[in-house]
């Protein structure tokens, strides 16, 4: 905003001048009505929070930005804030992955069908090495949310942090998809598009290669291979819904793994998952599954994350995949689709969060390749 806007405060004692000063809290905040012509109405109190108007759901985040599917029946209050900023560029020197063109993965589409890849040693400590590139990377996106942040301004972050570390974010022209990572707020199930919209204060977004993330950087030299995880994080102060959803999802991953380890069925996994989901009053979407990662991005082996399912396969020494559970407040697991093909959002509006790990099945147990650091932060510290 500029100096035409007049001094807010109802009592200004010089005539509501055009002012420049704005509270740097309702900045923040996206909440208008809070510029004022001095300290002296600043300070005076009289621009109680409270009484101040919050941006409606189709307010754009600046002069410019603006929902393009305005006749779209949204199921909640998020809107998309276009439009999308350019595809970020690839330095030269960085290889890239054979959708990075044209969006076609066509080595996935070549061995679509066929079994699990067992990774030999040197294959393993490739994908250690950008599971923990990834784990990086996904910290420094965790950190820099907050109210007011932009998802596109996480997203060049995240574009960044990866090229920095010679890497290829994973989601960039992955199916077409236009960003180097997800970005899912609130209601959004996972492959929400990074745009103007800004953080507020009580939301949730989780953060992933494609729900989420700038989680899945592609290793730069042979053999080249992806990593993958994600994490919900709450933006400021959330309501105890939310802290629930998000302490029920991490809780339903953690207990999986746990039963990871050679000889278990892939389809075990939603047994273990669905009823922590079920006692906390959520619901486990189906449509999306873990998936194994190597040198594809998606490939064998499918793991369903809800329980009586029918996924094939047995996990064996050497095979890496993921373990992702997208959760639903509610009893409804369902999803519809925004208008730009990707989005994924509840049904009924209702608030969906996702924590997802890779694993290296061993000949004894599992290793989480994409654990949290020392250093990681934290989405909710544990409860006294």
């Amino acid at each position: 905003m500029s100096g035409d806007v007049k001094c807010q405060s109802a009592d200004c004692p010089n005539g509501h001048p055009p002012s420049r000063l704005e509270c740097p809290t309702c900045h923040k905040l996206g909440i208008s009505g809070s510029f004022f012509c001095g300290q002296e109405c600043f300070k005076s109190g009289l621009h109680d929070l409270a009484k101040l108007k919050l941006p409606s759901v189709n307010e754009a985040s600046d002069d410019k930005a603006y929902n393009p599917f305005p006749n779209y029946n949204f199921t909640g209050t998020l809107r998309p804030m276009y439009p999308l900023s350019p595809r970020r560029a690839i330095p030269d020197h960085i290889p890239r992955p054979d959708y990075a063109k044209d969006g076609v993965p066509t080595s996935e589409i070549r061995r679509s069908g066929g079994a699990p890849r067992i990774l030999n040693a040197e294959e393993q400590e490739k994908m250690r090495t950008v599971s923990r590139l990834g784990r990086e990377i996904l910290d420094i996106a965790a950190a820099a949310v907050r109210p007011g942040i932009t998802t596109d301004e996480i997203d060049e972050i995240v574009h960044n942090a990866t090229i920095e570390r010679n890497a290829y974010p994973s989601p960039l022209n992955y199916r077409n998809f236009p960003k180097s990572v997800c970005t899912s707020v609130n209601e959004i199930i996972c492959h929400g598009i990074p745009d103007k919209r800004k953080l507020r204060d009580g939301d949730i977004i989780t953060s992933v290669r494609s729900c989420s993330s700038p989680c899945v950087p592609w290793f730069s030299s042979p053999p080249r291979m992806h990593g993958d995880l994600n994490a919900t994080y709450p933006v400021g102060e959330i309501d105890e819904e939310s802290e629930k959803l998000i302490r029920t999802t991490r809780a339903a991953l953690d207990e999986a793994i746990k039963l990871c380890k050679p000889g278990v069925l892939f389809r075990d996994v939603g047994k273990v998952i669905e009823p922590v989901a079920r006692q906390n009053g959520c619901s486990v979407v189906r449509t999306y599954t873990g998936h194994g990662i190597n040198d594809l991005f998606h490939t064998a082996p499918n793991i369903p994350h809800y329980a009586k399912n029918k996924a094939v396969g047995t996990m064996r020494p050497g095979m890496v995949f993921t373990i992702e559970p997208m959760i639903n407040l509610g009893g409804n697991w369902a999803e519809v689709h925004w208008p730009d093909n990707w989005t994924a959002s509840t049904v009924d509006g209702k608030r969906s969060a996702q924590f997802e790990d890779a694993l290296l099945i061993t000949e004894t147990g599992c290793e989480v390749l994409t654990a949290p650091l020392p250093t990681s932060p934290v989405p909710l510290p544990n409860k006294p």
